[in-house]
């Protein structure tokens, strides 16, 4: 039974990258006779027949009679393109064949200093090393080849092909793969890539390898900024790497696949979360808050396999304990003291039995790190009312009432996510609301208003402090304005997941 051959050739350039490398005899897709050919020179052994007989007698089984006129201007082929491999389905060992026959010559004849795997690996992924690959420069090679910090963009359209919330433009199974081969071929055209490893997630104990590859120096090494530092092997031993294309230089005609409008500009980004692929065009690289967006969405299914909860939030040191705390944007990087405290200034953590994680390197150090498991979760409101109290205890059940609801200024944020994610809100809350059970973890609500307005650093510092050290006074406040806000919650909540929340989920 044959394989698609782009499937086939990622299996391969798998096995090839792990230093395997079978050599079974070629045959004809769907026939057991072995091509029989006068011998000659070239001959593969074990055939008997020249290497260019051979394929040329091979594809002429298959191929259209358009595509058989123009093989018969040449003898032999040199390069097998990603384009041609997807019109014929061949069998397994016939198509390993036929990539050593045609394609390692082509990989082979590069800088040694490569590793052969690399390239088979990028192949697999659908791009094919034309001339030369540099694969993990540090930020001093890149600039010496040309790579600078460009103007940091905002505002660059971001396509999302899966289910996801959070309100961002959808793109078919069809334009994504016609805008991947459009991307691999223009990648493959170009006669120096530049192929960088890493990881979002602060530790191998629960992460999501990427791999970017790009036409564009600076691309890299923005792009490389944003993931964790891993070992130049960690990609090929890893069971779901993500990949990014980044391409800088391709022409303006892709943008018509999604689209025409100025908002594509500057380009755009399109992810695939089936299949774990970005592709940044244009200036798209220059956006980190896109590229983040994209690449939380993309790691939350693999993340989540790997036994971690990844949430909306940010991990923060205090007093020598890791914090969670859930509280909308504008409140966390309005706080100076908050925000010189946390251990990374993007939203984003992972909560495991081994530790925690943050998703993204925002300080000076890249070198992963597990951080120890939260010992105190803070969810932050903003209630002019009055009726949340400034610090109050919160039980499990209703520390995940509070982080589904997302009260902010009388608007209401599912879980603190405005970003595209795959994830349900009322399976994350059942998640931290099992984590905080199981570990007994202590939670605490924090109103950032006091009489309408917003408190400054020193207030919300000594409100996170009081909660911190479990010292918070019971407080009930029964008057009207509590049985209105608490009317607000059940009716937003019921509405938006009906009768699936838990009865332990309580205002």
């Amino acid at each position: 039974m044959g394989y698609p051959a782009a499937a086939l050739l990622a299996c391969w350039a798998t096995q090839v990258e792990l230093g395997s490398s079978p050599s079974p005899p070629l045959r004809r897709a769907g026939s057991d006779r072995r091509c029989q050919t006068r011998p000659g020179r070239g001959a593969v052994e074990g055939s008997g027949a020249p290497a260019h007989r051979i394929c040329s007698g091979f594809f002429a089984a298959q191929a259209s009679p358009q595509r058989q006129c123009r093989r018969r201007a040449s003898d032999s082929f040199s390069v097998l393109t990603i384009e041609a491999m997807r019109d014929y389905h061949l069998s397994t060992k016939s198509f390993q064949n036929i990539c050593k026959i045609l394609i390692y010559p082509l990989l082979h004849r590069e800088d040694p200093e490569v590793s052969y795997g690399l390239k088979w690996a990028i192949a697999g992924k659908g791009v094919i090393v034309k001339d030369k690959v540099f694969h993990n420069l540090e930020t001093s090679e890149l600039q010496k080849g040309g790579a600078t910090y460009p103007d940091c963009l905002s505002g660059i359209p971001l396509h999302v092909r899966g289910d996801v919330i959070g309100g961002v433009p959808g793109v078919s199974k069809a334009q994504f793969a016609k805008l991947l081969k459009l991307v691999t071929f223009h990648l493959s055209s170009i006669s120096c890539l530049y192929v960088q490893d890493g990881a979002v997630g602060s530790s191998a104990e629960c992460d999501a390898k990427v791999r970017v590859i790009s036409d564009n120096p600076s691309a890299v090494m923005l792009l490389s900024n944003v993931l964790w530092k891993i070992s130049d092997r960690a990609i090929s031993h890893d069971t779901s790497p993500l990949t990014i294309y980044a391409t800088s230089s391709i022409s303006n005609n892709v943008k018509t696949v999604l689209g025409s409008g100025t908002q594509y500009a500057n380009g755009f980004a399109a992810v695939d979360i089936e299949r774990s692929s970005l592709i940044l065009c244009g200036k798209a690289f220059a956006d980190s808050a896109i590229v983040k967006d994209a690449l939380t969405a993309m790691t939350a299914p693999i993340l989540s396999a790997r036994g971690g909860l990844p949430v909306p939030g940010w991990l923060m040191c205090f007093g020598g304990s890791i914090v969670l705390l859930f509280a909308p944007v504008e409140i966390m990087m309005s706080c100076l003291e908050i925000h010189n405290a946390l251990l990374s200034t993007d939203c984003g953590a992972v909560i495991s039995s081994k530790g925690s994680t943050v998703l993204f390197p925002t300080k000076a150090r890249r070198e992963p790190k597990l951080f120890a498991k939260p010992t105190a979760v803070i969810i932050v409101s903003s209630d002019s009312t009055g009726a949340i109290p400034s610090v109050s205890k919160l039980s499990p059940g209703q520390a995940a009432y509070h982080f589904l609801a997302g009260y902010h200024d009388g608007k209401f944020v599912p879980a603190y996510s405005r970003a595209p994610s795959p994830a349900d809100p009322l399976a994350l809350a059942s998640s931290l609301f099992s984590h905080l059970k199981e570990d007994d973890t202590p939670a605490y609500l924090i109103n950032a208003k006091h009489s309408g307005k917003y408190i400054d650093d020193n207030g919300f510092m000594k409100l996170l402090k009081l909660a911190l050290s479990h010292n918070v006074p019971d407080i009930k406040t029964k008057d009207f304005r509590v049985g209105e806000l608490k009317g607000k919650y059940r009716n937003f909540l019921s509405s938006k997941f009906g009768k699936c929340l838990l009865e332990e989920f309580s205002f």
